[in-house]
């Protein structure tokens, strides 16, 4: 990865801070945006994966759209040049406020996560004099085979309109004039590394337009979500993911009017491993089970996965040599969570040694917080140093 073919510019930098790889970005976004065109399909960037300025500017030139989830981020798309009809605004709990806003800017459509958030939507956009196109956000219930934290899709999670209450919906519709109910929403899960997941998807995709149609509803475009997963375990392996074979699964499963247009909402797969965490060496030591540990000046404020999820990232010792040893690798903050890997085995580590914390280009930055009154990481990017 870049941070080992630059790690003496690296030595006089002041860490932590996270190093953005820009060419292996454009080589992501152009293979998934190759890959996605054989089908003429459509990708918007799910921007709570990364929401850099840099970063954001580079994709809305490619051509992407934008998936938000909240108010504050449809208008960071905007501020980063996102055509406002190629920005859809999801999330379980939008504010009034933040669907006035999104209204004002003409994006493309919401997805609607509730039958409570569709009257809303339809009262807001009767007292501003438009109509709000919508995507319905269907939990069809599939089992993406990831982290229970980062599920989306399963009955018990507190995403989109359950299939129980989409009858009550369709009685509803009627009285709703400032809503057009254009599109269907999925979206299933995140970090998803078994394709067959979204095979299953699509017959629960191609179920539920073939139940819209034949309640008289005009489905116009239908949205998949993303949730393709990244190697975070050897990254250098597989820095850019199969988009080829995950957009196949879906040619090969939908049974869709060749007039519906297919969108989908790609984060970590487009920017997790262009983004390295680098961090210094601050002490090391044995603590009372005689096992070493290496205090970084990285934690978890920086980095919230591991302490969140109990996500793995490899780690690499840029600037050392010598016999490996087993680490414990700790933050600074005061949490015992605060622990990015424990038995790994490195270099030995010294006071002053760079690492690397690898494929933390989404949800890294984007996660970070002043906890402890930690200064929010910088970012440097390959094509300024």
């Amino acid at each position: 990865m870049l941070s080992r073919r630059i790690a003496e510019r690296l030595r006089g930098c002041e860490t932590p801070f996270y190093l953005y790889d820009m060419e292996l970005l454009r080589q992501t976004v152009e293979a998934a945006l190759a890959a996605a065109g054989r089908y003429g399909y459509r990708v918007h960037y799910a921007m709570k994966a990364n929401n850099d300025r840099r970063i954001m500017a580079y994709i809305a030139a490619s051509g992407m759209g934008a998936d938000c989830v909240s108010g504050n981020e449809v208008r960071r798309a905007l501020e980063t040049g996102f055509a406002p009809q190629a920005i859809v605004y999801a999330g379980v709990g939008k504010k009034d406020s933040e669907i006035a806003y999104a209204l004002e800017q003409g994006i493309f459509a919401f997805n609607c996560e509730s039958k409570g958030e569709l009257v809303v939507i339809d009262s807001i956009a009767r007292e501003l004099g438009v109509v709000a196109d919508v995507a319905l956000r269907i939990n069809p219930d599939v089992d993406p085979r990831t982290h229970s934290h980062i599920t989306t899709g399963l009955p018990e999670n507190k995403f989109g309109i359950s299939p129980q209450e989409l009858g009550e919906v369709v009685e509803m519709s009627g009285d709703l004039h400032n809503v057009d109910i254009m599109g269907l929403h999925f979206h299933i899960g995140s970090q998803i590394t078994d394709l067959e997941v979204f095979a299953t998807l699509c017959a629960k995709v191609n179920a539920a337009y073939a139940w819209f149609a034949g309640k008289g509803f005009r489905i116009t475009d239908v949205n998949v979500g993303g949730g393709l997963g990244v190697d975070y375990d050897t990254p250098d392996a597989r820095p850019i993911p199969d988009f080829g074979a995950y957009f196949a699964v879906f040619a090969g499963g939908l049974e869709l009017p060749a007039s519906v247009r297919v969108h989908f909402e790609l984060g970590r797969s487009l920017v997790a491993q262009c983004g390295e965490l680098i961090s210094r060496v601050l002490y090391t030591k044995v603590n009372g089970n005689g096992q070493d540990v290496a205090l970084i000046d990285a934690s978890m404020t920086e980095l919230l996965r591991p302490a969140l999820y109990g996500s793995r990232h490899a780690i690499e010792n840029l600037t050392g040599a010598g016999a490996a040893r087993t680490y414990t690798i700790g933050g600074t903050v005061c949490e015992s969570s605060d622990i990015f890997a424990r038995g790994l085995a490195l270099p030995e580590l010294r006071r002053g040694d760079l690492l690397s914390i690898k494929s933390t280009g989404a949800y890294g930055a984007a996660m970070a917080s002043r906890y402890n009154l930690h200064d929010l990481p910088r970012a440097l990017f390959s094509d300024e140093l």
